[in-house]
């Protein structure tokens, strides 16, 4: 029905996976590359205000279509934003998408192995897979990410523009693009000048399965340990040696096992180590640190810096450093006082038969920060699972749900 699939099958296969604490924006080339595709494509669609930046920021406006003066001046410009680079967990290099046309409902096996790994996407693993039987799946090789995380939410957009183009007679105010970079390492639209860009509210297309959509999510910080350790021959290394890996996993060891991301849900916070790379030499962790609570949020970054601080006593001030930085705050607390934008998305999936699901999002979007900003930017479902690894998957049909999404939320916008 709408160009969304084919659009997210070309954007996928750039290269525009984010670099962490990169001192340039956008931290990876591909990112720019992309962002100049989608400058060419707004501009031939015949979009107005294209702006292609320097750093990879990419935005548009659709001007309203309404003739009527004094009705024009009541409908609100809306803006509907995505993020075009990809996670860190794992490569979006070379990424080679397929599409399972009418999926069985059984087993699609990414990669069959050949004398290597064999990657298999089964229900039995993922048992919402199954709900997919019929639809028309886009599935990753078994290598990479796909990158519906978040290129699927740049399709949908471009999709539903597009739509609305071709389709004068559909009654629409402004509407506001913009594609940002490096969501995925914390940078969170810091460039897009909220003023000159003029949504008056916004929505993130950054969302999981149909009907998903959260106004509240984690607050955030990130933390960098850095380990010094002192190589000794092992043969004569009694009293002497100092292993890097060995301190750092009794650093891990000092976190609540009950508290990571594979043993909660919902509003609960957690610790998670991202990376550990090293020797005995020296050695690095990374971790994201996350809690809807305020107050629990602190409480985490303060146990971080304590047990920081336990292993200098032990091991020596200088044997371990700390680099902790916040990354984005929750929500929740800006769009309190602004519930109708909420309820504008809401309408829309209800009046396109869609079951809401409000969620507390796990994790942040641009969104989060444009709301501390005065932009209040709920965030609103692409149809994708498993991001940010080998098993991601998107359905055609739930893009085309999500243009739909967005085209209702223009149209009852309008009705005003």
């Amino acid at each position: 029905m709408y160009s969304a699939l084919s659009r997210f099958l070309k954007y996928v296969t750039y290269d525009t996976q984010s670099v962490d604490r990169a001192e340039q924006t956008p931290s990876s080339p591909g990112q720019l590359a992309l962002a100049e595709v989608l400058g060419k494509e707004l501009e031939t669609l015949g979009l107005k205000d294209v702006e292609v930046t320097e750093h990879a920021y990419v935005t548009a406006s659709l001007p309203s279509n309404i003739t009527d003066s004094a009705k024009k001046n009541k409908v609100p410009a809306i803006g509907f934003v995505a993020h075009i680079d990809t996670a860190t967990e794992v490569t979006g290099k070379d990424v080679r998408p397929r599409v399972v046309k009418n999926y069985d409902g059984g087993d699609i096996t990414l990669k069959d192995g050949g004398g290597g790994e064999k990657v298999v996407l089964s229900p039995k693993d993922f048992p919402y897979l199954a709900d997919y039987k019929g639809q028309d799946i886009v599935v990753t090789d078994g290598n990479t990410l796909l990158g519906a995380d978040n290129k699927a939410g740049v399709a949908e957009i471009v999709a539903g523009v597009e739509w609305l183009i071709q389709h004068p007679e559909i009654p629409h105010g402004d509407v506001k693009i913009a594609f940002t970079p490096d969501e995925e390492v914390g940078h969170l639209a810091k460039l897009l000048d909220i003023k000159k860009w003029g949504a008056d509210f916004a929505y993130t297309i950054d969302g999981g399965p149909v009907g998903e959509i959260c106004w509240e999510n984690f607050n955030a910080a990130g933390a960098v340990i850095t380990i010094k350790g002192r190589a000794v021959h092992p043969g004569k290394s009694k009293g002497l040696m100092l292993n890097a890996v060995t301190m750092g996993q009794e650093f891990n060891a000092l976190f609540p096992p009950a508290e990571t991301p594979a043993t909660t849900e919902g509003y609960e916070g957690y610790y998670h180590c991202m990376s550990f790379n090293g020797s005995v030499e020296g050695a690095t962790l990374k971790y994201i640190i996350r809690d809807h609570d305020t107050k629990k949020f602190e409480e985490r970054k303060k146990f971080m810096e304590k047990a920081v601080k336990w292993m200098q006593d032990k091991y020596g001030t200088d044997r371990f450093e700390l680099d902790m930085r916040d990354q984005y705050r929750n929500m929740a607390d800006k769009v309190k006082g602004h519930e109708d934008i909420v309820d504008l998305a809401l309408n829309a999936m209800r009046e396109l038969g869609m079951e809401p699901n409000i969620v507390p999002m796990r994790g942040g979007t641009d969104g989060a920060a444009l709301s501390w900003r005065g932009l209040i930017t709920p965030n609103l479902f692409t149809g994708g699972h498993n991001y940010h690894g080998k098993f991601e998957f998107i359905s055609a049909q739930s893009m085309d749900k999500a243009v739909d999404m967005i085209l209702k939320i223009l149209e009852l916008s309008a009705r005003k």
